[in-house]
């Protein structure tokens, strides 16, 4: 799903693909070889004395004590305050235009944290050093590239301090969930606190309720979309964390022809009918076209979906938290439930 929108016309592929798999803007695989951890934590928490934590690349970030000034990607700093840990800055989407908080920052308090880049491409070093960073987090689509970290200012980024970099894509959204969970209790979060053993428990029900809903209501093919003013991106499941799962609760997904990087197929607009779908679930990232700005594509009104109304908002780059993926899963279940075959 790499791709972040609104990005660099080298990456636009990558951001629409999120649209169209469903997880955020990344590059490329996440899984494969060694890299799917389960629920090993890999990390030690340190109130007094080092805290290490071994990230999916396999190398272990360490510092001296329990980091504090900890910098992250919008959407794992979401997550990680889910989880009770507060993070000093972000990068990433994190303020839209109009100054509230972007979808991907989740409840974070946009006002307590120094925004580093809000865009793809941007990251300001300074800042960055200014904060003192103990440690720096983000998410990997592809082996080795931290997303939403700079190419052209990786190497001194990379220099000021230790990063943890978790897969989010090519795995199953509850190793992906694991991961964060291992992630937050190395930094000190009481993962069996009521708030959180309460956001699992409503993550299975609604995982329950999906596979049970996919069962009855069987053959309901499902598309990923993501939309560009000249582009639609058709994403495929298997490649997000997200989807992936919902594939194996029993999901139906269209399998569009993906290009070389594996993740979406861009139709023009005049061939946007090309996978027949019950029910479009559209990428709802700030940059992406939504449902309401496509009045003036005609072969968007004439899908079967959308005549029917069977169109679900997708956050492509979901946040990692038990919290926030219940209601996902939940929404999505409901919709199959009452879903019509109309393709």
């Amino acid at each position: 799903m790499p791709f972040a929108r609104a990005s660099l016309p080298t990456r636009r592929g990558l951001l629409a693909m999120g649209g169209a798999i469903g997880i955020g803007a990344a590059l490329t695989g996440c899984g494969g070889g060694g890299k799917k951890s389960g629920s090993t934590d890999g990390g030690t928490t340190a109130k007094s004395g080092p805290w290490s934590f071994k990230d999916d690349r396999g190398r272990s970030a360490e510092t001296k004590s329990l980091p504090k000034n900890i910098v992250a990607f919008t959407g794992t700093a979401a997550a990680l305050f889910d989880y009770g840990i507060q993070v000093k800055g972000v990068f990433g989407p994190t303020r839209t235009k109009d100054g509230k908080a972007d979808v991907q920052a989740g409840d974070l308090d946009i006002g307590k944290v120094e925004i580093i880049g809000n865009t793809y491409g941007e990251f300001s070093v300074e800042k960055y050093a200014a904060l003192q960073p103990d440690v720096l987090i983000t998410d990997m689509w592809q082996k080795d590239v931290l997303w939403y970290v700079p190419d052209n200012s990786k190497d001194k980024i990379l220099k000021l301090a230790p990063s943890v970099a978790l897969w989010a894509a090519d795995q199953s959204m509850p190793t992906a969930l694991q991961r964060r969970v291992d992630l937050a209790k190395s930094l000190g979060a009481d993962v069996n606190a009521k708030k959180v053993t309460d956001a699992k428990a409503a993550f299975e029900k609604a995982s329950a309720r999906l596979r049970a809903a996919a069962k009855a209501n069987p053959g309901i093919r499902v598309l990923l979309g993501s939309a560009s003013p000249d582009l639609f991106y058709v994403s495929e499941a298997k490649r997000s964390c997200d989807t992936r799962y919902f594939q194996e609760l029993g999901v139906e997904f269209v399998t569009p022809k993906v290009d070389s990087q594996g993740f979406f197929e861009s139709l023009s607009w005049e061939n946007v009918a090309k996978y027949p779908a019950d029910l479009i679930l559209m990428d709802n990232r700030t940059g992406t076209l939504q449902p309401g700005d496509l009045g003036n594509k005609p072969t968007w009104g004439q899908l079967p979906a959308v005549k029917a109304g069977q169109v679900l908002p997708r956050l492509t780059e979901p946040i990692y938290s038990y919290a926030r993926i219940a209601p996902i899963v939940d929404a999505l279940a409901q919709a199959v439930e009452k879903a019509k075959k109309v393709a």
